[in-house]
């Protein structure tokens, strides 16, 4: 398993940061996000370098942070790039392209040892399993116990198509005794706490059940 997974996100890739080189890690090399996604699980931590162009790095970004993969995200960005970067991007941290070493080391080690903490992304929705609390774009979420219990399912899930039998069971319990149509009240309840902008990430498949899909959000 390497420390982090550094990935490029264009076809001409850029050497790793001197500053990065100097240090103590395993730094394993990608390109583009579809392999980096495969190569997630046996990583720690994720660098994505947006030294090139910021707009194919927004899209690698945002398609490792949609991928679920629960690892934390650095961004290496230029200094003029910042006034781009919104929450949305969805990474952990960013550091600019000439930081020194100790700054390297030091952001590094608050991701590595964040790794206990853990929490799961869909799109905007940041979902803190440790702490019981979930956001979307930055803001917090006002969850009852189930609502959040049933975000937290549905977000560890994307793509899924999930049948209502299925979310009582994995969200109530076997041992709960009511009908589905529990599911689609507080499935209502959470679409409107999402807000119009986000409820769509929450799919209806029609005479089955739902789907998460955090790309499908509203212009």
């Amino acid at each position: 398993m390497s420390d982090a997974l550094f990935v490029s996100p264009t076809t001409d890739p850029k050497p790793l940061p001197g500053a990065l080189t100097l240090l103590p890690h395993t730094i394993d090399q990608v390109q583009g996000g579809d392999k980096a996604i495969l190569q997630i699980p046996d990583t720690d931590a994720v660098i994505i370098d947006g030294r090139g162009d910021l707009g194919a790095t927004r899209v690698t970004t945002r398609l490792i942070v949609n991928s679920g993969a629960a690892k934390p995200t650095l961004l290496l960005i230029p200094l003029q790039g910042l006034s781009v970067l919104t929450a949305e991007w969805g990474v952990t941290d960013f550091i600019v392209e000439d930081a020194e070493p100790a700054e390297w080391e030091a952001r590094l080690q608050l991701m590595l040892t964040a790794q206990g903490h853990a929490t799961i992304t869909g799109g905007s929705i940041v979902v803190d399993e440790a702490a019981y609390a979930a956001s979307v774009n930055g803001r917090p979420l006002d969850l009852t116990y189930t609502e959040f219990e049933l975000l937290k399912y549905l977000v560890h899930h994307p793509g899924r198509v999930l049948t209502r039998e299925d979310l009582l069971k994995k969200v109530w319990g076997y041992d709960y005794y009511g009908g589905t149509r529990t599911v689609d009240v507080h499935i209502r309840r959470l679409r409107a706490k999402l807000g119009p902008e986000y409820d769509s990430y929450i799919g209806t498949v029609r005479n089955v059940g739902y789907r998460f899909n955090p790309q499908q959000r509203k212009d």
